[in-house]
């Protein structure tokens, strides 16, 4: 499916202009421009390399959009940028707090400039606050939220999970639905504080729902959902790969057990729910799991409820037969990466662009903003674009 050929999604007409910046930002103007919005990003001048204009960037987060380069340190740089802006609905930056307020690019500006602009803001810290000025990263944010804590073995340092939780679940998930709440709500622009902390706190809602109902410990790796359950971890298999076990309701470990055989511990009570109980049977599933191979397992469960998955590596998911019949991964240009979500029975989303090069589109885009083409010549001449 290419930019002609994909039906329009349900942001076709949304303009939207990104600041170019790292993680989070780009995977909000990914979700948008999935869902058909354009977007332009505005990269810095000193990234352009014609030379490779036509070859599709690497970095999949810049997917369906198009790039002009820009410097935005330079008076006719914010110009341009603010000629950008008046043909926008959205702005999406991922500076520190005051940055684009110091390039004349904040959203006093913008809005002088386009009065109904949704104006993205995307920060770990947020907007204010002791920490707002400070550098940070995913794994800080996770930290002050309390999320950090609970995520780990018991007894074990806590663990990261990637960047996934904070830049894109806590931030960029966020932003974009603040956008799309934004946009819906219409009339006069708005500007939206997106800070990973604030949304990674929102998302541990239910954990904060379950230590006031006392079905929750402070302590890692002894609860239900942390891997402290025996019938909700991660087993070793004989080949040395791992199965997924999600069996919490009584139905789903009853099949589970039926199905494998597994035997109790001596001595061990009837109430499987009973956390005395985990460790001693953690260490029997452990052992029935090390009795096979990953997929010998996987083919004694297949089509049952007994809650088992195969942990697949980065190559193996794509190529699941679920996945695939579901097409979650998709290859534009022969790439493997991962499909537009959620699913639109109208309006789809698709990846109807390669990630561009930065600064492969200035020309164009500044031609539909109406500029000449001899301003143009003179802008790149005195390196304001490029």
């Amino acid at each position: 499916m290419t930019e002609d050929t994909a039906p329009a999604g349900p942001l076709s007409g949304v303009r939207v202009v990104e600041l170019a910046g790292i993680g989070p930002g780009p995977f909000t103007a990914m979700l948008l421009a999935d869902m058909g919005a354009d977007v332009v990003r505005v990269d810095r001048t000193a990234e352009v390399r014609p030379e490779l204009f036509g070859t599709p960037h690497p970095d999949l987060l810049g997917r369906g959009r198009r790039s002009i380069g820009v410097d935005l340190k330079r008076p006719a740089g914010r110009d341009v940028v603010l000629d950008l802006v008046g043909w926008a609905d959205v702005l999406l930056e991922g500076f520190r707090p005051g940055v684009t307020e110091r390039l004349g690019l904040g959203p006093v500006d913008c809005h002088a400039v386009n009065p109904r602009l949704v104006y993205g803001r995307m920060t770990g810290w947020g907007q204010d606050g002791p920490y707002a000025p400070n550098a940070g990263h995913d794994i800080d944010y996770l930290a002050l939220t309390g999320a950090l804590h609970g995520i780990g073995r018991a007894g074990e340092p806590p663990v990261p999970p990637m960047n996934l939780l904070g830049d894109f679940g806590g931030g960029a998930m966020m932003l974009a639905f603040g956008v799309v709440c934004a946009l819906y709500a219409g009339g006069e622009g708005q500007v939206i504080d997106a800070a990973i902390v604030d949304g990674v706190s929102l998302l541990t809602t239910q954990i904060h729902a379950l230590r006031r109902m006392g079905m929750w410990q402070d302590p890692r790796g002894v609860n239900l959902l942390d891997g402290g359950a025996p019938f909700y971890a991660t087993y070793e298999c004989a080949d040395g790969r791992y199965l997924a076990v999600g069996a919490l309701e009584d139905r789903f470990y009853a099949e589970l057990v039926r199905r494998t055989g597994f035997e109790p511990p001596a001595g061990a009570g009837r109430d499987r729910a009973d956390p005395a109980q985990w460790p001693a049977a953690r260490e029997r599933w452990a052992a029935l799991f090390r009795g096979r191979g990953r997929d010998e397992w996987v083919e004694l469960l297949a089509g049952t409820d007994a809650c088992v998955a195969p942990v697949l590596d980065w190559d193996e998911a794509p190529r699941h037969p679920h996945l695939a019949a579901r097409g979650t991964f998709v290859t534009p240009g022969g790439v493997t990466q991962p499909a537009p979500a959620p699913r639109f029975s109208r309006t789809p989303g698709a990846v109807r662009r390669p990630p561009p090069q930065p600064g492969e589109h200035t020309d164009e885009v500044l031609t539909e903003l109406g500029l000449a083409t001899e301003r143009i010549a003179e802008l790149r001449a005195t390196g304001v674009v490029a």
